[in-house]
C-alpha cells in the first residue's frame, strides 16, 4: 500500500478486549470485520497480542515479515507492514487487512528503555493516524493482560469493545477492563467510549452461568445515562468457528449460511446503527465513564 493512496474515509478505530483470554475477543475480531466487509467496509485488523491469535487464525505469518513491532517502534512505514488481499501467501478474507503480530513484541520494553524519549503510551499515534483514511474500521486486537501494547491502543482508539462468555473469570477479567478504559479516559485518551459488549458462546438454552453473565454486563456496562452497552446481538456457541480457524477463514469463507454467520452479520449492523447513533447526541455521551 502506497502512501499516494487517496485517503477518503472516516476511519473508526476500536479496541477490542478483556483481561482474560479465551473469550472470543480475536474471534469477534475477525468475524466482525469480516461481517463488515460484505457490508462493503475496509477493515485491517492489528494483531498487539504477543501470542498471535488473530495472525494465526489468518494463517498469516509470525516471523519474516514486518510486523505489529515494526509499526510500533516505526522502524518501518505503517503502510509498509500491512499484509493485503493481494498477497497470494496468506489469502485473507475479501476488504480484510492485517498486520500480523510477532514474538519481537518481546521486545518492546529493551525497545523503551533504549529510547528514553519514546512515550510508552505514544507508541500508536504516529501510526494510527497515517492509516486514519485508508479504512473504514481499524480493529486494535489487545491481548489478555496488560501489556505494552495495551494502554497504546487505547490511547489512539475511538471506541472500546469487550468480549465476554459465560465463565466465572471472565466476568472479573470484565470489570478489570471496564477500569483500565475508565483509566484511560481519565489520563489518556478522554474522547474514548466503551460502544459495547459482545457475549458469545451463549449455550442454548441459557444455562444459570450464562443468565448471570448477561445480568452482570446489562447492570454493570451502562452509558452516562444508564442504558446498558450490551449488543443485544448474542453469539451462539458452536464448533463452527473452530472448524473455520483450522483453514485460515472466516465463517464467511467457510460457511455463510450458517447461523453464527448471521449472528455477526446482525452485530455487524448493530455496530454500525450504535455508531451512526452517537454525533446526534454529542452533548449527552461526552466524557462518558463506564461503570467501573
Amino acid at each position: 500500500m502506497q502512501d499516494e493512496v487517496k485517503k477518503e474515509k472516516k476511519t473508526v478505530v476500536i479496541s477490542v478486549g478483556n483481561q482474560k483470554g479465551g473469550v472470543g475477543k480475536t474471534t469477534n475480531t475477525i468475524q466482525l470485520a469480516s461481517a463488515l466487509a460484505e457490508r462493503g467496509r475496509l477493515s485491517l485488523i492489528i494483531d498487539l497480542d504477543m501470542t498471535s491469535g488473530a495472525t494465526k487464525a489468518l494463517r498469516a505469518p509470525t516471523e519474516g515479515w514486518n510486523s505489529a513491532f515494526e509499526l510500533l517502534t516505526c522502524t518501518e512505514n505503517a503502510e509498509d507492514t500491512i499484509i493485503d488481499n493481494n498477497e497470494e501467501e496468506v489469502p485473507l478474507p475479501h476488504n480484510v487487512h492485517l498486520i500480523p503480530s510477532s514474538r519481537k513484541l518481546a521486545e518492546l520494553d529493551t525497545f523503551l528503555s533504549q529510547n528514553p524519549w519514546v512515550i510508552h503510551q505514544n507508541l500508536l499515534v504516529e501510526p494510527i493516524n497515517r492509516l486514519r483514511g485508508r479504512y473504514d474500521y481499524i480493529f486494535l486486537d489487545t491481548p489478555p493482560q496488560k501489556t505494552k501494547t495495551t494502554i497504546p491502543a487505547l490511547k489512539v482508539a475511538d471506541w472500546s469493545i469487550l468480549s465476554a462468555m459465560p465463565d466465572h473469570l471472565a466476568v472479573s477479567a470484565l470489570g478489570e477492563a471496564l477500569l483500565d478504559i475508565a483509566t484511560a479516559q481519565k489520563f489518556a485518551n478522554s474522547n474514548l467510549m466503551l460502544l459495547g459488549v459482545i457475549v458469545c458462546a451463549m449455550p442454548k438454552p441459557k444455562t444459570r452461568l450464562a443468565r448471570e453473565l448477561v445480568s452482570y454486563v446489562e447492570r454493570t456496562c451502562v452509558d452516562i445515562i444508564g442504558k446498558s452497552l450490551k449488543f443485544s446481538t448474542e453469539i451462539s456457541r458452536s464448533v463452527i468457528i473452530q472448524e473455520a480457524q483450522r483453514v485460515g477463514q472466516s465463517i464467511f469463507q467457510y460457511r455463510p449460511d450458517h447461523l453464527v454467520a448471521d449472528e455477526y452479520r446482525a452485530l455487524a449492523r448493530e455496530l454500525e446503527a450504535r455508531i451512526a447513533s452517537i454525533p446526534a447526541e454529542n452533548e449527552t455521551f461526552e466524557g462518558q465513564v463506564v461503570n467501573a
